[in-house]
């Protein structure tokens, strides 16, 4: 298996990083890709990703199997969000390991929530995604969205032995679609009912690859 570079990773922070110029846009607005409102908030934050990203999700939507769609639950969080999102999880990390040093418990927790300082939710180049059928209804990826590490007991991680035959198969669908339109995925977060593990974030996380 492929060494996992973790969000925390040096070599990540140390990529320079500049604004693309690409605005954010209302996926709800555009009459593309169903939205999910489990993560809404007043603001619609939620539903709002990059053009960029927003056009290959399209493209990638186009690859899938007939019959099937890409369920958007969360794009563009809003850094005090993605502060929030971290520390909750790195406490509950802490209460769990307190002997556990600070940068063990940021690693760790990165995990599953990137370091606000480098997210890409927080740029709304990340989004977290499952599929479902023409009824609407989420298909089996093996762990519910957004299950962490802990509760799933690994099998949020895209390649996890755990996981079914199903979930497994429709892990690949979506990784498969996704990743021949340029989006790549954290492989700690398995993608669909975890977050999308392409990604930055399965359900898989998202990100666009370069």
């Amino acid at each position: 298996m492929d060494e996992i570079v973790l969000m925390a990773d040096p070599r990540v922070a140390a990529v320079p990083v500049a604004d693309c110029g690409e605005p954010l846009v209302d996926v709800r607005l555009r009459d593309s890709l169903a939205v999910d409102t489990r993560r809404a908030e007043p603001s619609g934050a939620f539903a709002q990703l990059r053009e960029g990203v927003l056009i290959r999700l399209l493209r990638g939507q186009q690859l899938l199997p007939d019959g099937l769609r890409l369920l958007l639950v969360e794009g563009y969080r809003p850094p005090a969000l993605q502060r929030q999102y971290f520390d909750r999880y790195a406490g509950t990390l802490r209460a769990a390991h307190p002997d556990w040093s600070p940068e063990r418990l940021r690693e760790a927790a990165s995990r599953y929530v990137s370091p606000p300082e480098i997210a890409p939710h927080s740029a709304g180049a990340a989004v977290d995604l499952t599929l479902v059928d023409a009824g609407g209804r989420e298909l089996d990826m093996g762990t519910r969205v957004n299950a962490d590490p802990e509760e799933s007991d690994g099998a949020c991680c895209t390649d996890a032995a755990t996981i079914g035959p199903e979930a497994r198969a429709n892990r690949r669908v979506l990784g498969a679609a996704l990743g021949a339109v340029g989006l790549v995925n954290y492989p700690t977060e398995c993608a669909t009912r975890s977050r999308t593990n392409l990604s930055e974030d399965s359900q898989l996380k998202e990100v666009p690859d370069g």
